[in-house]
């Protein structure tokens, strides 16, 4: 078993019972902790869900209108960010302090740096997911963050010479999140809600973590039928990243993002987004 007792694991899911990949990838790669997957009271598959994992939490997102700011007027319910706000209470709800929120469509967890802190080029799979969890826990518990993420594989285009394998953390936290009942914190946005909540609240000061020593592997994005989907092909990327450039103007924007594949995507820049330490050095 996990050597900690003290945090578990949400997968949040709405419409594909049949095809949570994270709940396979976290067992074939020899997760031993409790999983709960987290659904939504107007999912049509619910039972389907309670018939095959039987740990399964659900929640009425009528309950959270109002309780955070959705970026938008429009009407609709079919989006994320109610997940990631319930997963507080409910982790509250079943007496856990700590819990990891993941999405529904991770392949795989890998490594990126090898033990001598060099670049894993082969990005070998996690061996351990018990093991990788509970440092990772560990980590948080003895820092200020309001959240601690892992890694994406997009995040290494160039390799070791990527942006953020250069500075090995990144003031940033998208799709693992490790979270903290007495560090809360809303989700903000119908869309893009991870980046609009790291940009807001970092510029407030708060502390929001991604460590380059894992990565995480998922489907491409509008590939994976169900979940957010229908949302993404309906307005297509450039609404989801537009969302951040209205909850910081001044440093988010539209962008293109990958190789031979391109998309729009967000840009921040961050010395226009977050307080900034400077160096002893300065000092008069």
């Amino acid at each position: 078993m996990s050597m900690n007792k003290d945090y578990c694991v949400f997968i949040l899911s709405y419409n594909r019972p049949q095809n949570v990949l994270t709940y396979s990838t976290l067992i074939n790669q020899g997760y031993t902790g409790e999983i709960y997957i987290i659904c939504s009271s107007d999912d049509s598959s619910i039972e389907e869900y309670r018939e095959k994992y039987k740990k399964v939490f659900v929640f009425n997102k009528d309950e959270y209108r109002g309780t955070f700011d959705m970026v938008d007027n429009f009407d609709k319910k079919n989006t994320v960010v109610f997940a990631r706000n319930a997963a507080f209470d409910i982790a509250e709800k079943i007496g856990y302090k700590y819990f990891i929120v993941l999405d529904d469509d991770y392949t795989s967890f890998r490594y990126s740096m090898k033990p001598d802190m060099s670049y894993n080029t082969k990005a070998d799979k996690v061996l351990n997911i018990d093991y990788m969890m509970d440092i990772l826990i560990e980590f948080y518990k003895k820092t200020s963050a309001k959240t601690l993420a892992i890694a994406q594989g997009g995040d290494f285009i160039g390799g070791k010479d990527s942006g953020l394998f250069k500075k090995k953390v990144g003031r940033k936290a998208m799709n693992f999140f490790i979270c903290s009942t007495d560090r809360r914190f809303n989700y903000i946005g119908r869309q893009n809600d991870d980046v609009n909540t790291y940009i807001r609240l970092g510029e407030l000061g708060e502390l929001f973590l991604t460590v380059v020593n894992y990565r995480l592997e998922q489907k491409a994005t509008q590939k994976n039928k169900g979940g957010l989907t229908d949302m993404y092909l309906d307005s297509g990327t450039y609404v989801k990243s537009f969302y951040s450039v209205i909850v910081h103007p001044s440093a988010a924007k539209i962008g293109v993002m990958g190789n031979k594949n391109k998309r729009l995507h967000h840009v921040i820049t961050w010395n226009k987004c977050v307080p900034m330490i400077l160096q002893e050095t300065y000092k008069k």
